[in-house]
């Protein structure tokens, strides 16, 4: 499968659940692995063709900015949701890294990788499918 990457797209959030944390927005750090096929696109040059990236970028600038989260995790299974629901990509690797979080290093973070199919229709809980 074809991979788009999207490096480093630096937002700001609030993001923790500690009472400084809540304070004011805080850096996160999101980078992207969209799988995919680009054969339509390589083969015929026509944008038409193009999974668009800058769309999904667009979205998820939306989605997170000015945003609350109390978790790194929940920020990526966020935006997880959205590239492949919302965008059709059949398969994303979200990491999501929050600079400074921990003393003596340069940030903390999470990957996770999703498919449609880790995502339940909008409207069905947990018990209508079979788990829970």
């Amino acid at each position: 499968m074809d991979r788009i990457h999207i490096k480093n797209l630096r937002l700001r959030c609030t993001i923790g659940f500690a009472e400084h944390e809540l304070r004011e927005e805080q850096d996160v750090v999101i980078s992207l692995v969209l799988y995919t096929d680009i054969r339509a696109a390589g083969e015929s040059d026509d944008p038409a063709d193009l999974l668009n990236y800058r769309t999904i970028n667009k979205a998820i600038i939306r989605q997170v900015s000015g945003a609350r989260y109390k978790t790194l995790e929940a920020l990526a299974t966020a935006i997880a949701r959205l590239v492949v629901v919302e965008h059709g990509v059949q398969k994303v690797r979200v990491a999501v890294y929050k600079p400074g979080a921990l003393r003596f290093t340069d940030d903390v973070g999470v990957i996770i990788t999703r498919r449609p199919g880790d995502f339940l229709p909008q409207g069905q809980d947990q018990k209508e499918s079979g788990h829970g």
